[in-house]
């Protein structure tokens, strides 16, 4: 018998590996913790190949083993061919028949200009063809001289401006004497190293491509189109392509000026003004404020007449255009009595139009402010409020025209700053004197600057352009060119001007009548803007409830507190108030007896009743947050708590 050696246990099984290893495809998968899925058989194969594409190297960094694709072959040896199945079978071979069939059809595209090959083939045609190497596409075959583009097309003889060589030396002569180098832009120049610096991208506000497009949707949906001027400089924020373009293209759309912020300027310097351009067009003074406002019971009569106009038209629509930061937004927040336009004191703030219902029959279009292409120099467009201030490069530069345009008192009383030469200096004592300062106590030139600019744009600082001809009262045609009279002296003026700035407004004619329309117009709009209609109908049920005696009294009250042209009017609409001791009656009731008699009252009619409540309606009057509120905080304590000793 053979001797079997004792193992101590049961014989090991060959080409199985127990081990529980991540990398081996055959280990145990229960009871397995932490692992959501096991590796298979191909995921350990890719990560097995991913490990040797990476070359062994030593410690010193050589390459011992060359990763996969990365090997050489030692000097001395031949490259090895891949062994490839097609060595053992059949080379292709073609006929000749169909080798002269393809040179013939080959060379037919190649000589044709209008075929060409699209799917070239990658057998050595040139081999087979040896003229093909010299020869060429000879156009002139296919087309000659005298046709082009087909037999039907004629060639054109050449548009030659001479006969012959002498006419072509004279004109050479004519322009040698004409030549001037002044004129040549070829010539190089020296400009003995200054040259003027490329105009910065901020100068280009209100000129982009965006902006234009909005504002002809504007004009091409509008019916009136209002201009909106800056009443400091109204003719620097005229656009006079603006008004050719209506002018021939838009012949037919209404213009009217309206000169926004008369409150920065004197009365009698916006009296001139609208006296000067209503020459052109209608101009209406105005006053964007949403609590002391002018000029709106002016702007939406004239709003009314034109949408009579358009009867034909179940609403109008009316644009606002003009430069940006003149106060287009605003003017429609005062119309509506009510923020619906979002407004600030920079320019831009507008980005898209926008359209806002002002009436059943008005609808107004809101529009980015536009500046056209013009020959404006930088100060000018920084100082009209086109650009931003905290874009502004070096804004000490401008501080300069601030200075020539304001005068001195009003510089002097605005920043407590005195005697200064130039505009530096007064930067510097201006930074001394509100603590802008650097390290070492240099002044923040850059800031003030920018605070001066600030105040200029916001209408801080008393200024405006004199009108032409201030000198001279108005002659009876100029006041006769206002198309909408308005009362001047209404206007609330927020800059203290002095001295000669102060001068007496002229008097104008039938004042009385329009303010009286202006005011009406003002309160039927206030009646237009609510969002809930009240009709008459209830408002004289109610008033039949509380009783026919209390009507009266207070129909009294009223009455005596109107003013005689609406007692005239309320009394030609149905004849005169029959009431019998109107003035002694009482609110209360009284017991009547059998033979009493009874005071015989008249209804009111509709009209009646919108005359008595115009006259109740009482003026918004606001007050000064600055003067009611406590802004700078004194008392820090309420009032309702005491200082008690103990």
């Amino acid at each position: 018998m053979p001797k079997v050696r004792s193992t101590g246990g049961p014989p090991r099984k060959q080409g199985f590996n127990k081990s529980n290893h991540s990398m081996n495809p055959e280990r145990p998968t229960e009871g397995l913790k932490g692992v959501a899925k096991v590796r298979s058989k191909a995921t350990i194969k890719r990560l097995q190949m991913y490990r040797n594409f990476k070359p062994k190297r030593d410690r010193t960094g050589k390459i011992i083993t060359p990763a996969p694709f990365q090997g050489w072959l030692a000097s001395g040896t031949q490259a090895r061919v891949e062994p490839n199945q097609k060595w053992f079978g059949n080379s292709r071979v073609i006929s000749q028949n169909a080798l002269q069939k393809f040179q013939t059809e080959l060379g037919a595209a190649v000589k044709n200009p209008y075929q060409m090959v699209m799917k070239p083939t990658t057998l050595p045609i040139t081999l087979l063809n040896e003229k093909a190497k010299n020869a060429r596409v000879h156009l002139l075959d296919t087309e000659s001289f005298e046709s082009v583009f087909g037999p039907k097309k004629s060639r054109k003889r050449p548009n030659i401006a001479v006969r012959g060589v002498e006419e072509l030396s004279q004109a050479v002569q004519e322009k040698q004497e004409k030549y001037s180098n002044e004129k040549d832009s070829n010539i190089v120049r020296d400009d003995e190293g200054v040259r003027d610096l490329p105009r910065d991208w901020v100068m280009a506000a209100g000129q982009s491509k965006r902006i234009w497009n909005e504002l002809y949707k504007v004009v091409d949906s509008s019916d009136v189109l209002l201009q909106v001027l800056d009443a400091r400089d109204p003719m620097g924020t005229r656009s006079s392509y603006l008004e050719k373009y209506l002018r021939t293209e838009k012949p037919h759309k209404h213009l009217i000026f309206i000169l926004n912020k008369v409150d920065l300027v004197p009365t009698w310097a916006t009296q001139r003004w609208v006296a000067i351009l209503s020459k052109e067009y209608p101009t209406i003074a105005f006053h964007a404020s949403i609590m002391h406002p002018f000029g709106k019971g002016a702007l939406i009569n004239i709003l009314r007449q034109f949408a009579k106009l358009h009867i034909d038209k179940k609403q109008i629509s009316v644009g606002l255009i003009g430069y940006p930061n003149v106060g287009k937004s605003s003017i429609i927040n005062t119309l509506r009595s009510k923020k619906v336009c979002k407004v600030a004191p920079i320019a831009g703030e507008t980005k898209v139009w926008q359209y806002i219902t002002l009436m059943r029959r008005i609808y107004l279009i809101d529009c980015p402010g536009v500046v056209y292409p013009s020959a404006e120099t930088d100060t000018e467009k920084v100082l009209k409020g086109v650009v931003r201030v905290e874009l502004v490069n070096n804004p000490e530069d401008y501080i300069a025209s601030v200075l020539e345009r304001v005068r001195r008192d009003y510089l002097i009383k605005t920043y407590k700053v005195e005697d200064w030469t130039t505009a530096t200096e007064f930067l510097e004592k201006m930074a001394h004197r509100s603590g802008k300062l650097l390290k070492k106590g240099e002044p923040d030139i850059s800031i003030v600057a920018r605070m001066v600019l600030n105040d200029w744009q916001r209408g801080k600082l008393p200024f405006y352009v004199s009108p032409p001809g201030f000198e001279d009262p108005l002659t009876p045609k100029e006041e006769n060119n206002v198309n909408v009279v308005q009362d001047f002296s209404k206007i609330r003026v927020g800059l203290s001007y002095e001295g000669a700035d102060v001068k007496d407004l002229q008097p104008i004619k039938n004042i009385e009548k329009a303010v009286d329309e202006s005011n009406e117009a003002e309160e039927e709009d206030g009646d237009n803007n609510d969002n809930t209609n009240i009709s008459i109908k209830s408002e004289n049920k109610q008033s039949e409830d509380d009783g026919m005696e209390s009507d009266a009294s207070s129909v009294s009250d009223v009455y005596s507190d109107m003013e005689p042209r609406e007692k005239e009017y309320a009394a030609s609409a149905s004849g005169p108030f029959a009431v019998e001791d109107i003035s002694t009656t009482k609110t209360k009731k009284k017991k009547t007896k059998p033979g009493d008699s009874v005071p015989v009252v008249k209804k009111l009619t509709s009209k009646q009743k919108r005359a008595v409540e115009r006259s109740q309606k009482r003026k918004k009057i606001g007050s000064n947050f600055y003067e009611v509120a406590n802004v700078k905080n004194r008392s820090y304590r309420p009032k309702h708590v005491k200082n008690t000793k103990v």
